[in-house]
């Protein structure tokens, strides 16, 4: 569908369309694809050469690593050198810096909590530091954590393994190097919430959670 609605869009002409986004992945497909880059490729190939082409041509996809980011963006030309990244910067916030550096980060947990702590006080001064600022400020912090405790540390990852790849989650029972790396690599939201009590102070009695993303999308 991609290929045939971008020419159309292209003819609209420079001065109404700066940028084209184009993932690959359709939204029935969900995360049991990969997102196809080649049919990115293929969408801005499919642009006509009598007119204009779009001026900024980005690709979206399961970027999770500066050798993602080369393997899917550079390697295909005419993209722009510009990504969009969702999970795999809701799971590594670092990894900007990773496809800027060309390097796997093995960040530490300590390094990890400072990012949280970030968190918590830009919380705090948007909502406010009373009850609801508190509540509102943990809420997202839990539903961030649902996604960060999927990254397990490049000094966990056997060689070959790295980097690690979108689907991988950290193996059941294991340990990290450290309690607070442990406790950051549990899929249960019980510890998601010990986190939190570290940030923010203990939760009131009857506290529960569950993630809006598994709730709505993995049933």
């Amino acid at each position: 569908f991609a290929h045939k609605l971008v020419p159309k869009i292209q003819d609209w002409g420079q001065e109404n369309v700066c940028a084209v986004m184009i993932h690959g992945r359709s939204r029935l497909q969900r995360y049991s694809k990969l997102a196809n880059w080649d049919y990115i490729h293929e969408v801005y190939e499919a642009q006509s050469s009598e007119i204009p082409k779009i001026p900024a041509f980005i690709g979206n996809g399961d970027i999770f690593s500066y050798v993602d980011y080369e393997e899917k963006v550079l390697k295909h030309e005419g993209l722009s050198t510009t990504a969009m990244i969702g999970r795999g910067a809701l799971i590594k916030p670092w990894l900007p810096t990773e496809i800027k550096e060309r390097r796997h980060w093995d960040i530490s947990a300590s390094e990890r909590l400072d990012l949280l702590k970030d968190f918590v006080k830009f919380g705090l001064e948007h909502w406010g530091s009373d009850t609801h600022g508190v509540n509102n400020t943990r809420r997202f912090l839990l539903e961030w954590l649902s996604f960060l405790h999927r990254y397990i540390p490049v000094g966990l990852l056997e060689a070959n393994s790295i980097p690690q790849t979108m689907s991988q989650r950290p193996p059941m029972h294991v340990c990290g190097r450290s309690d607070l790396e442990t406790l950051m690599m549990s899929k249960n939201s019980a510890d998601w919430i010990k986190i939190s009590d570290m940030l923010l102070g203990p939760v009131s009695g009857g506290f529960n959670f569950q993630p809006k993303h598994k709730a709505n999308s993995y049933k």
